[in-house]
């Protein structure tokens, strides 16, 4: 998690003991050779009972499952999103060989593993996600039919627990489609988004219909409202939650307004969700190169927690004005905490390792061939106490007196 944050070229060289690029933390916590190995055996499921690949219960998402599964049972079970979500697709950087591997033009990274995601408009929660496993996988979900074809079950199966709840749902060009917002709509939810003008049903009169800069034109069946909007470029909306109505806009850039229709202005401002999600993420990915796309994937799915977590801290505590990478210091801090005591921490202040820590004497210097420092500790206490001894290991360099305070140190913190 720290080296998300504190990026190096190379592994080794965070426990590099060069003064110009040091970091004493990693050092401190763990031996690079340990770190390593754990990082080279690391598992999240046990080969020996995947199935073989010709076994019609063969699941290319086998190695990461456990994972994939925690996860989304914590991320839907912590927190109920606002009324306003939205279903868009993410790409996690890979490069290398693997079967479903995506190739998306649009995206920052182009290549990688796809995740379909369903995200809060307003604060980016993943409430829950789909790994993309190849045009060979089988999406059924329960109650979903046929007729709303393979994109829209990707949606039906991102949104199915949501249903019945009065929720709003803004989707793009590739999910939206005639049978997918009835169906969505007989189960109390409403959508809306941009749509292919080609798609089955949208009618042609109106993809066909020649319009001038900033008109509109639109048609209405039932709860359906297809628009066709004409800016730059022609966009054709399907909404069942909106009228044709217009509202009047500033123009950017220039002073003057025109007129927009709402369906379309309200897109714009909930359909960020998943790309909001990876904005914030995206500074402090750890993206180093393997072949272990499974090890990849896992740690990128352990970042998207610690973002939602962070989420559910600021709207608990809304007074407080932490930044993510604040949550993500106390959170680090907190764990190494755990790790060296072996208990809870109450606090986010880190502890040192006791083992691997030596008490020296503080070495002469040209004015002094005994000189002296205070005791941390006792200082600490309120009394005055001077040591010819400290701990050169820690990265202060404390004064302590042997026995009791060195120990104490070094088992409580500084």
């Amino acid at each position: 998690m720290l080296m998300g944050i504190i990026k190096k070229p190379s592994i080794g060289m965070y426990w590099s003991k060069n003064p110009v690029c040091s970091t004493p933390i990693y050092s401190q916590t763990m031996n690079r050779s340990r770190y390593e190995a754990m990082l080279r055996f690391l598992h999240f499921s046990d080969n020996s009972k995947c199935p073989p690949r010709d076994n019609p219960q063969y699941d290319n998402l086998y190695k990461i499952c456990p994972p994939i599964s925690h996860f989304n049972s914590q991320f839907d079970s912590m927190y109920t999103p606002q009324k306003n979500i939205c279903v868009d697709e993410s790409l996690m950087k890979y490069k290398g060989r693997l079967g479903f591997k995506q190739y998306i033009p649009a995206k920052r990274s182009r290549y990688g593993i796809k995740l379909y995601k369903l995200c809060e408009s307003a604060s980016g929660y993943v409430y829950t996600f789909r790994v993309y496993e190849g045009k060979d996988s089988h999406l059924d979900p329960p109650g979903c039919p046929d007729i709303i074809g393979t994109s829209g079950k990707i949606v039906w199966d991102l949104i199915n627990p949501l249903l019945n709840k009065g929720y709003h749902l803004f989707i793009d060009n590739y999910y939206n489609s005639i049978p997918l917002l009835r169906m969505l709509y007989c189960f109390e939810t409403v959508a809306c988004g941009t749509i292919r003008k080609t798609r089955v049903g949208f009618p042609k009169a109106l993809a066909q219909k020649k319009l001038k800069r900033g008109e509109t034109a639109a048609l209405c069946q039932d709860e359906l409202l297809a628009l066709k909007f004409k800016d730059k470029k022609e966009v054709f909306m399907l909404t069942s939650m909106h009228t044709e109505h217009t509202r009047r806009v500033a123009v950017r850039g220039r002073q003057e307004t025109r007129r927009v229709p709402v369906c379309i202005r309200q897109y714009n401002n909930h359909m960020g969700g998943v790309d909001l999600s990876d904005q914030l993420l995206q500074p402090y990915l750890i993206l180093r190169k393997t072949r272990a796309w499974y090890k990849k994937l896992g740690i990128y799915l352990m970042q998207m927690a610690t973002r939602n977590a962070f989420i559910l801290y600021k709207k608990a505590n809304a007074d407080l004005k932490s930044t993510f990478l604040d949550f993500q210091f106390q959170l680090i801090s907190g764990l190494l905490t755990e790790c060296h005591s072996g208990e809870p921490s109450a606090g986010p202040s880190s502890r040192k390792v006791e083992t691997g820590h030596f008490c020296f004497r503080i070495p002469p210097t040209p004015k002094k061939k005994t000189p002296q420092k205070r005791c941390r500790l006792c200082y600490q206490r309120g009394v005055r106490t001077e040591t010819s001894f400290y701990c050169p290991d820690c990265p202060s360099q404390p004064g302590l007196c042997i026995g009791n305070c060195f120990k104490e140190f070094h088992t409580q913190g500084e």
